[in-house]
């Protein structure tokens, strides 16, 4: 079933767009992600323009990030005072991320940035999350689990000044990594599309050492709020939010969070870490085959206002 996009102005199936938009919420339950980093390089190959793509799909992750918080709150696996911390910071970063949106769409740069950050910054924390969760399953199987990280170890991050107690964590931390880790989610998911999620959890974890428990319900509130600002300020700023898109995308994603999160609850840490990284893999060499191989058209005429 055919269907017009206003905004990005090409007809699509509803039914892959749909089906899209439940992978990606499934997976936003799952992982405690905001799918973004997936659903927006599967638009772009889909046709739908990139900078349709990149701000439509804000939308999307708000709706299936709010329907998987939903699960985890009910059961208490939150921590709102971090969260709040979180999106206060992401607001910042994410003002400051759609200015530059804005500032390479007027340069007629848009497409090769977010080509080349996709690739760069994807390979790179894959390849890390993929190194260090094989090596854990692989630890796990010879029956040498991994050394367990308990809430408040400490590392150089517990060391700096401004420190804040978050007792649902168990934390006793500083505020500036918290805050740095905010604003850095919210510039590149509003620059890229991304909730950021593949980000935020790992160095919620890792960095933080926030309980495994609560880090992906208190990902998916931060990503709630960074995206929502961010979808305002991309259809005020540039008018590249397309609601039909967006709402086809946020029916699937809604769907799909709630059994991506039922599902997670049975899956051990490191496989969920593994799969997500093989995700994150793909996406960038996906990119890369882009960047690389030479397009069947290579002139095309694209209209760029003013006149």
């Amino acid at each position: 079933m055919l269907i017009h996009l206003p905004i990005a102005d090409i007809s699509v199936n509803m039914f892959i767009i749909f089906g899209m938009g439940g992978a990606v919420g499934f997976l936003s339950g799952l992982l405690g992600v905001g799918g973004g980093f997936l659903l927006t390089p599967l638009l772009i190959f889909s046709g739908i323009p990139p900078v349709v793509a990149v701000a439509t799909v804000s939308t999307q992750i708000v709706a299936s990030s709010t329907s998987g918080a939903l699960a985890y709150w009910r059961r208490q696996m939150i921590d709102m005072k971090l969260a709040g911390v979180l999106v206060v910071a992401g607001i910042v970063g994410t003002v400051i991320g759609v200015a530059m949106f804005n500032l390479l769409r007027s340069l007629g740069q848009l497409d090769l940035i977010v080509s080349l950050v996709y690739v760069v910054f994807l390979g790179i924390v894959g390849g890390l999350m993929l190194w260090e969760s094989a090596r854990a399953i692989i630890n796990t199987r010879r029956g040498r689990p991994a050394p367990l990280r308990r809430p408040g170890q400490h590392n150089w991050v517990h060391g700096l000044p401004f420190k804040m107690r978050f007792k649902k964590s168990r934390l006793y931390v500083s505020v500036i990594p918290v805050a740095a880790l905010g604003i850095g989610i919210g510039i590149l998911g509003a620059l890229l599309g991304i909730g950021g999620g593949f980000i935020i959890v790992p160095a919620l974890i890792y960095l933080l050492r926030v309980p495994t428990n609560v880090v992906i319900g208190t990902s998916l509130v931060q990503i709630i709020g960074t995206m929502a600002v961010a979808t305002v300020l991309h259809a005020v700023s540039s008018q590249s939010v397309d609601a039909v898109l967006a709402l086809i995308l946020m029916v699937g994603g809604v769907i799909g969070a709630q059994f991506g999160a039922r599902i997670g609850q049975n899956i051990r840490g490191d496989q969920l870490r593994a799969l997500l990284a093989l995700l994150i893999i793909a996406v960038a060499v996906r990119f890369l085959i882009g960047l690389v191989v030479a397009p069947d058209e290579r002139y095309s005429i694209a209209l760029l206002g003013g006149f």
